[in-house]
């Protein structure tokens, strides 16, 4: 009998390990599976920022549209957060993560989609592509005394074009995929993090969450080489002779292959969430489903008869549930060093976004540098420096044990050194083009006062040219010209990209000494002393860099212990809603706005409305991209400074240093709260959006 009941207890021991091998094997694939949706995400965000200037110039927008485009990704996560965070906890969450990943792939390829619709794209009004010939008109030279037809092309071509491009509006695709992939993104984190701390051992929590934060930094690698790989190809890429394609990488109106980079992350994100559907609900769903299934069979007789009671109780739960929510919202809002820390977060936060939002075309305009150039020297640099920079934050934190003071101290010293390595950018602002028509006369001899409505010169006035025109040529006194035909050239040699004008009197006034009045495509490269302010101005971006992430550590921390423990989910979940709405969706607006402001040439569509912008003012851009972001982090300080004073004041003669439990309890937070994002991905856009990881892409742009 002995022996029996040994045996017994020997097959259920076998049984019960058996069960927590499949318990452990089944978390071990949810670990898997989110690590993957982990790096879909990120490397969504990112495509999306590197992609924003090409998008802007293929469907010939502004700036401030190109910025509500970007901040679709919040709209779309502020429309069902509320929703995943109330429900997300009681239903299937493998399956909404699985859920929320084909949405995000989707949203992707959605954006790609109107490539394929809009036909070839015409960089300027001289292109003509033809399906079956793959060939190219000619470009207009000075022909005095002579009418030139707009084009070269009927009227009744030009208006049926016209009639073409006003209804197309495609940028709506990409502003509804980018919403679409915010609203797949949204349960990732959340759910995932919840999933985690309720099924994981004991203390294990931090550490997986942690490693999944690394492994998501595999995101922005592979956005960054992919953006830099992408934006050199051409837009048109396996459709058309890419030898009659004329201008270069470097040019204004070149368009890389933006859409590859959201195809290659939309079939990541949808491989992604495959193997969600197969995941259970939780690792022991058996035993649960047991427990479940008593339970039920013991209640169902009083439910039955109390149903009318319970109905009423509920409604009571309900009510007392909203009025519970409303007191809590009071409290954290009439508490007063939550609501300084929320300002100067916001602040912070909408300089962090509209800064790298806009930071790669700051390097295109400012330093003549081209797309795949400003992807790939972002992607080097700047990841391992704000990996480095959270490590070191998080490691000075615990090593040193600082109190709630001590943090908001090191979180005021990192962002002041950033601020003032932010000061050091305004020395590098490039001094704008020598370009005739916007910045010089046309013969090249005085400045003018604006750029608008430049008047014609004696050497141009008399060829009959069309002043919309963008066709750049760089003449041998070192001064671009805003099409051939304006530099007054009378003749040229040589094909597409190879093609030199000559007997150009406009250069000739310049008083060139070996007499060779000849202009070649595009525009004149920058000197060396502006390319020597690039290399500085990126010296100086690595450190501004790791200032910025190491402050991000200390900047989340703050969020969770300002407030009573139990609001600090409410706490955090309330910030993000103000930073995603104030933030993540305006702060990309107004920035654009801005710089459209310090525009010199747009482009014209054939029916002669405004479309992206060309060359931009140097140093009007310069001081209005760096001078917002400046006046956004100056006031932020300000606010540091009275927050830091503040707590003294509360917390005076208390010990505010955390316990292990607590700080166990602060980092799984705050970890959840750093995910919770989309700018920047490791998140670096992340693209959930969270404050760390707006501090991270920023920390990327400042």
């Amino acid at each position: 009998m002995d022996q029996h009941q040994h045996l017994n207890k020997t097959a259920e021991s076998e049984s019960s390990e058996k069960k927590k091998t499949r318990r452990c094997n089944g978390f071990k694939m949810f670990l898997a599976a989110l690590s993957f949706s982990y790096i879909a995400k990120a490397l969504g965000g990112i495509i999306m920022k590197i992609s924003i200037t090409q998008i802007e110039r293929r469907f010939d927008i502004s700036s401030s549209l190109a910025g509500l485009i970007d901040g679709s990704f919040e709209i779309g996560n502020l429309l069902v957060i509320i929703f995943v965070s109330y429900f997300g906890s009681k239903l299937h969450r493998p399956k909404l993560i699985g859920i929320g990943c084909l949405l995000m792939g989707t949203g992707s390829i959605l954006t790609a989609l109107p490539h394929f619709f809009m036909g070839y794209y015409r960089y300027s009004k001289e292109t003509h592509i033809n399906p079956s010939e793959n060939s190219t008109s000619t470009l207009s030279t000075c022909l005095i005394n002579q009418t030139l037809s707009f084009n070269g092309t009927s009227p009744e071509i030009v208006e049926k074009d016209c009639v073409k491009e006003s209804g197309s509006h495609m940028w709506i695709y990409v502003f509804m995929g980018n919403m679409l992939r915010g609203i797949g993104e949204t349960p990732v984190v959340p759910l995932g993090i919840s999933y985690i701390d309720d099924f994981a051992k004991e203390g294990h929590s931090s550490l997986y969450v942690g490693s999944l934060n690394a492994i998501g930094m595999i995101g922005p690698v592979i956005g960054f080489a992919l953006g830099s790989l992408f934006a050199k190809m051409y837009v048109d890429i396996g459709y058309v002779d890419l030898s009659t394609i004329r201008i270069t990488p470097k040019d204004s109106r070149w368009v890389g292959a933006w859409w590859l980079g959201f195809l290659v992350s939309g079939l990541f994100s949808i491989i992604s969430s495959i193997p969600f559907f197969f995941l259970p609900q939780n690792p022991n769903k058996p035993q649960k489903e047991r427990k479940v299934s008593l339970s039920l069979h013991v209640l169902k007789t009083n439910d039955d008869r109390n149903q009318t009671a319970n109905l009423t109780n509920q409604g009571k739960n309900v009510t007392k549930n909203v009025t519970g929510f409303f007191q809590s919202l009071k409290s954290i809002l009439t508490n007063p060093l939550y609501v300084i820390f929320l300002l100067l977060t916001l602040l912070q936060v909408s300089s962090f976004i509209g800064s790298f939002t806009y930071v790669f075309k700051y390097m295109e305009q400012q330093y003549g540098q081209s797309a795949s150039q400003a992807n790939f020297l972002l992607g080097i640099i700047t990841i391992p420096t704000i990996a480095t920079g959270m490590f070191l934050g998080g490691f000075i934190i615990k090593k040193f044990k600082l109190s709630l003071v001590g943090i908001a101290k090191f979180s005021f010293l990192t962002s002041m050194i950033s601020f003032l390595f932010q000061l050091l950018y305004f020395p590098l602002i490039c001094e704008s083009k020598s370009v005739a028509g916007l910045t010089l006369t046309y013969d090249g001899n005085n400045s003018v006062a604006s750029h608008v409505d430049v008047p014609l010169s004696y050497c141009n006035s008399e060829c009959n040219c069309d002043e919309s025109q963008w066709e750049p040529v760089c003449g041998n006194n070192g001064i671009t010209y805003l099409s051939p035909c304006l530099a007054g050239c009378k003749s040229s040699s040589g094909i597409k990209k190879h093609t030199v004008f000559y007997n150009c009197s406009c250069v000739e006034v310049t008083g060139l000494q070996n007499r060779n009045y000849s202009a070649h495509l595009g525009e004149c490269p920058r000197d060396n002393t502006c390319t020597r302010k690039f290399f500085i101005y990126v010296a100086i971006q690595v450190i501004n860099s790791l200032f910025s992430a190491t402050g991000g550590t200390a900047f989340i921390l703050l969020t969770v212990k300002i407030v009573q423990p139990e609001l600090k989910a409410l706490a955090m979940g309330f910030q993000s809603m103000v930073i995603r709405t104030l933030g993540g969706i305006l702060a990309p607006i107004y920035f654009g706005a801005l710089i459209d402001k310090t525009c010199m040439k747009w482009s014209t569509n054939s029916c002669g409305a405004q479309g992206a912008c060309r060359i931009y003012n140097s140093v009007f851009f310069g001081r209005v991209y760096l001078g917002l972001s400046i006046a956004l982090r100056f006031p932020a300080l300000v606010l540091y400074i009275v927050f830091i004073f503040a707590v003294k004041k509360k917390f005076q003669g208390k010990d505010t240093k955390a316990s292990d439990n607590e700080r166990k309890v602060m980092d799984e937070a705050n970890l959840e709260f750093l995910n919770n994002g989309e700018h920047f991905v490791p998140s670096a856009g992340t693209d959930s959006k969270t404050c760390n990881l707006d501090m991270q892409d920023n920390a990327v742009a400042n």
